[in-house]
């Protein structure tokens, strides 16, 4: 089995390492050089995208913002999974949430807009706080502005009337405005369909963010309620997609409800504590599924938490005297805010993982994991 991956960066290199037991080839397609490359070594190179295509049994992406012309190549190729729409969907604010109304699953009241006459009628119809939120090419906080009092309307909307006219996206641009959501905690379900529409959900993770951006996951195993409402959400949204492998679905929980944020037609950041606290994880199910191979459990083995390390390329070695902790590298060169890594911590239980945890935390430095040390010393 051969497997094309668009992009080349951490994910398709960790589905490629997830891949290798399965005596499955992955190649990837870097969207900026137009090369096919090794995943795991970048510098070999297999021609160009035509050439991907020819060698693939099976596509499949590891983001979303792709461009249209790309996706429909593959798309008529008959290999891609899941398909362009999928992808374009996760990738369009707009058309995200027209699928959620489709697929009667819960989320934020919105309202999309693309000129000042829009934006005015929005605000008729919304209750302050807002969140504005662009349609296209926004991810880990980017691309998003508040409004917390209607003084501030006019100046908002200047910023965001220069970033549409400014915008070189291949497709209009727009924001989407939602109602801020007062809610307890943000969490997360990746799951997986295959072709033949069987799902399977990895257990609800809780997720902390700092600046927009992801810095810990936690997978207990807890709070059965809002885990079937989870995969219901799943089920309702990937069976409206016929998707086919791993799908992420960001939720705010407020109280016992869960609201959808947003989805992200891969495999995700919150999902990379699978690799030590599941069965199978979401890497090797993902490329399960696009292969149409069985699927692999998505059991919970034992509650791990993922910490992301951001924009530095050392932690302390001692971590790794601590039980059950696992390094991953992505091999990049440093960058302030980017993803260089994530460590993975497991416990038999709820309480070995948080003192474990804590002990990890303890020897991280606080300028390169600011908000981590608070955020953990208040799990119980």
């Amino acid at each position: 089995m051969k497997v094309l991956v668009l992009g080349a960066g951490q994910l398709a290199r960790m589905m490629a390492l997830a891949s290798k037991p399965l005596n499955i080839e992955v190649r990837a397609y870097d969207v900026g050089s137009d090369q096919v490359v090794d995943p795991l070594s970048p510098s070999v190179t297999f021609g160009d995208l035509d050439a991907g295509i020819a060698f693939a049994d099976s596509i499949t992406a590891e983001f979303e913002h792709i461009s249209h012309e790309v996706l429909d190549r593959c798309e008529d190729s008959g290999k891609l999974f899941p398909s362009s729409q999928s992808i374009k969907t996760g990738g369009d604010r707009r058309l995200e949430k027209s699928l959620l109304e489709q697929a009667n699953v819960k989320n934020a009241t919105h309202h999309v807009v693309a000129t000042k006459a829009e934006f005015d009628n929005a605000l008729k119809h919304l209750k302050l706080p807002l969140i504005l939120k662009s349609a296209l090419a926004g991810y880990d906080g980017k691309g998003q502005w508040r409004l917390k009092d209607i003084s501030q309307a006019d100046a908002i909307w200047k910023e965001v009337d220069t970033f549409i006219k400014e915008d070189t996206s291949a497709q209009q641009q727009a924001v989407v405005i939602e109602q801020m959501v007062p809610f307890d905690r943000e969490v997360s379900m990746v799951g997986v369909r295959d072709k033949n529409g069987e799902t399977k959900s990895y257990p609800l993770t809780e997720n902390h963010h700092t600046n927009g951006v992801l810095s810990v996951s936690l997978a207990t195993g807890a709070h059965a309620n809002l885990q079937a409402q989870a995969s219901e959400a799943f089920d309702k949204i990937a069976n409206a997609l016929d998707y086919v492998g791993v799908l992420a679905i960001e939720f705010f929980q407020v109280g016992e409800s869960l609201l959808v944020n947003e989805i992200a037609p891969r495999v995700h950041n919150s999902g990379h504590w699978t690799q030590q606290g599941a069965d199978t994880c979401q890497f090797e199910n993902h490329m399960r599924a696009v292969s149409q191979l069985p699927l692999g459990s998505t059991a919970l083995v034992r509650p791990t938490a993922m910490i992301n390390v951001l924009g530095t390329d050392s932690v302390p070695n001692s971590i790794l005297s601590i039980p059950s902790v696992t390094m991953h590298w992505y091999g990049k060169s440093k960058r302030a805010g980017r993803k260089m890594g994530h460590i993975n911590v497991s416990g038999s239980d709820r309480v070995e993982l948080l003192q474990r945890l804590q002990q990890v935390v303890s020897l991280l430095p606080e300028n390169d994991f600011p908000e981590v040390n608070d955020y953990v010393s208040q799990l119980k």
